[in-house]
């Protein structure tokens, strides 16, 4: 290690005469023997140097390294596997966090029994629950395993104890903010504990080339609770993420030292326990023969997975001075800012005058500029009770001079849309490559793209003072 070198300015040091007690600063009385005006400034203080010290291995050539041993090992959950990179690699800890009731304890105890084996055990310690609670839990999902073995413990020197006996492959503590060691002052889940527990864990996954996943608290804001250095000490950092009233769940990768960080996975959480999603687009569609008005489909980017997603709008007369404006799964302020675009931009009148809902399908959020498109067609298709084409898909960010701007990975989403039969999309200029049989609109403006309601059956929404009836 580099050594500590000495200041450029020599800081004095002062001593007691009556006991001989030190100190870098002056004080008028001395905290060792309690007398008065006896410390004095005798000197500069000693340079402390850190001597080079034996090494635990010899440096090798980058090309000699053994890369095997980080080798991914499936988990026995493929939608978890995709994010982590193709597994969990021997010596790595992750950190998985998110709200209370979101299913990060039922997804960990399936991954715990699905990774059991003889020659690798699996060792799931729990500091927020009983054991039997756990075992309730794990005969509802099915996750019962003979080398799967459940300890309750808060106290890190018998967490350490257990990884001696049980010698696991992989450890799964929930949480990192229920265990404290009592060496270490402050309260479990305090800023000085949390370093103290994740330093000893790391430190013994590396040793015993044990993986190791530690569920995380947030907090009301949604961010990780804790020091930001745990996210920094760890070596993947998964956020899971669903709405407790909806059955979708997503883990979304923020930092993975072995993989990309763009990936998400799919889960359903049910009665049963928590299950992938292969293919999550028919969670969020509503199988109808004929199309509805207030209608559109768009299709999102979840890092690099593309997924179909339906918006619904509905627009009613207003009964109150300020109507209402209704989200849900939308950014309110996005929806607002293509409310102004339809009325100044595409003449559609009376939109402000009326109260305005919407909405997704299956609980998904849509946050990208990406689905613009898709809500301002869908509230122009409410606004005049006209249905779009069946088969449709709108894919583009809508600008405040109306303008329709081009997004990324147009060409993986329409071969998304594509795969689930959809005909016809509506995208910006110069969308690349297009697949077979499939039909692409390129529209500049939302002029352009409002020319797609049906002019035969569409009923303008009426104009101030009109007749309404």
């Amino acid at each position: 290690m580099a050594a500590r070198t000495k200041s450029t300015k020599d800081r004095p040091s002062y001593r007691c005469t009556e006991c001989g007690w030190q100190t870098a600063k002056w004080l008028g009385r001395c905290p060792e023997c309690q007398a008065w005006g006896t410390v004095e400034e005798y000197g500069t203080p000693a340079v402390r140097t850190t001597t080079p010290g034996r090494v635990t291995t010899s440096a090798l050539p980058i090309g000699q390294v053994d890369g095997r041993q980080a080798t991914a090992r499936p988990t026995g959950v493929p939608e978890l596997d995709r994010v982590l990179g193709g597994g969990l690699v021997p010596g790595a800890v992750v950190l998985v966090a998110g709200e209370p009731g979101v299913g990060k304890s039922t997804l960990l105890l399936d991954v715990a029994a699905k990774s059991a084996s003889a020659e690798r055990p699996t060792l799931y310690v729990t500091g927020e629950e009983s054991a039997s609670q756990v075992r309730l839990r794990a005969d509802r999902i099915d996750a019962l395993h003979d080398h799967l073995y459940l300890a309750a413990e808060t106290d890190l020197a018998a967490v350490l104890g257990h990884l001696d006996a049980v010698k696991p492959g992989l450890l799964i503590l929930d949480s990192v903010q229920t265990v404290a060691s009592p060496e270490i002052d402050g309260a479990p889940g305090g800023m000085a504990q949390v370093r103290e527990v994740a330093g000893a864990l790391i430190r013994a996954s590396k040793e015993r080339g044990m993986a190791t996943l530690l569920v995380g608290h947030v907090t009301k804001d949604g961010a990780i609770a804790g020091p930001r250095l745990l996210e920094h000490l760890v070596d993947v950092v998964l956020h899971f993420e669903g709405d407790r009233h909806a059955r979708l769940r997503l883990v979304r990768g923020i930092k993975n030292r072995y993989g990309a960080t763009d990936e998400v996975g799919c889960f359903e959480l049910h009665d049963e326990g928590i299950t992938g999603l292969a293919d999550p687009s028919g969670l969020f569609l509503t199988r109808r023969d004929e199309p509805v008005p207030g209608t559109c489909l768009t299709v999102t980017l979840e890092g690099r997975r593309p997924l179909v997603a339906e918006v619904q709008s509905l627009t009613v007369d207003s009964q109150l001075p300020s109507p209402r404006r209704t989200t849900s799964g939308l950014e309110t302020s996005r929806v607002s800012m293509v409310l102004a675009v339809l009325e100044q931009r595409g003449r559609i009148a009376a939109l402000g005058k009326r109260d305005i809902y919407s909405a997704t399908v299956g609980g998904v959020k849509l946050s990208e500029p990406a689905a613009d498109l898709a809500i301002a067609l869908a509230l122009a298709s409410a606004a005049s009770d006209t249905p779009l084409p069946k088969n449709l898909v709108a894919i583009g960010e809508v600008g405040l001079a109306g303008e329709v701007r081009r997004v990324t990975g147009v060409q993986r989403r329409l071969a998304e849309a594509h795969r689930l039969g959809f005909t016809h999309a509506l995208v910006p200029s110069d969308p690349g490559k297009v697949p077979p049989g499939m039909k692409v609109l390129e529209v500049a403006d939302i002029g352009d793209a409002l020319r797609v309601l049906p002019r035969s059956r569409r009923r303008e929404a009426p104009q101030d003072g009109e007749d309404r009836r």
